[in-house]
C-alpha cells in the first residue's frame, strides 16, 4: 500500500497537481496515533522474540528549511547511542538516491540515551538497543525517519526499513 502525504506546495510539471511524498508501508508495521503535529506517521514495529518491547517509527516533517542539515542530525543521532563506558557508539552512515531523492541513513547500536521529550534534561538509558535513522531529502524540504528500539528487534525489522526508505518518492 503506498501512502501519500499532502503537505507539500511543490507542484509536478505534468498536471500542475501538489506534488507529494509518497511510500510503502511494509507488512507487518502497525500504525500509531501521531502524538505530534509534527509527526507525519507513527509506527510500532512488533517485537522481535526474546525482547522485552517493541521498536518504533516516526517519519517527521517540520517544513522547508526546518530541522537541520543531514550532517546535524547524523550528529545528534550519534550522541544519541554510546557504548557501555560512556563513550559514543560507533555510528556508519550511508548515502544512495531512492527515486530521485537523496538519503542518508544511520545505523548504530549501543545504550539509548536520548531526553525523553526535547529539552526535559531527563534522558533514557536503554543498553542493547539500535538506531536506524535517515533524512530524505524532497523538493519541499527534508523528512526524517527514526527507528528505535531493542537490537534484536530493530535486526528483525532491518530489510524493511531499507525497504521503506527506498520506496519515498515525490511526485
Amino acid at each position: 500500500m503506498f501512502v501519500s502525504v499532502a503537505c507539500s506546495i511543490v507542484f509536478s510539471q505534468e498536471a500542475q497537481k501538489p506534488a507529494t511524498l509518497r511510500y510503502k508501508v511494509p507488512a507487518g508495521w502497525v500504525e500509531e496515533e501521531r502524538s505530534s503535529s509534527m509527526r507525519v506517521a507513527q509506527y510500532k514495529l512488533p517485537r522481535a522474540e526474546g525482547d522485552t518491547e517493541d521498536a518504533s517509527l516516526v517519519l517527521y516533517y517540520f517544513g522547508k528549511g526546518q530541522g537541520g542539515t543531514a550532517t546535524a542530525n547524523v550528529e545528534r543521532w550519534a550522541s544519541q547511542m554510546q557504548q557501555a563506558d560512556g563513550s559514543k557508539a560507533k555510528i556508519t552512515e550511508e548515502n544512495f538516491t531512492a527515486n530521485g531523492l537523496k538519503v542518508t541513513a544511520v545505523d548504530g547500536t549501543g545504550t539509548y540515551v536520548a531526553e525523553t521529550a526535547p529539552g526535559s534534561g531527563e534522558f533514557l538509558n536503554k543498553p542493547g538497543f539500535r538506531l536506524r535513522a535517515a533524512v530524505v531529502e524532497t523538493p519541499n524540504g527534508s523528512y526524517y525517519v527514526k527507528l528505535v528500539g531493542p537490537e534484536k528487534t530493530v535486526t528483525h525489522w532491518n530489510e524493511t526499513f531499507t525497504a521503506y526508505l527506498k520506496s519515498f518518492e515525490f511526485k
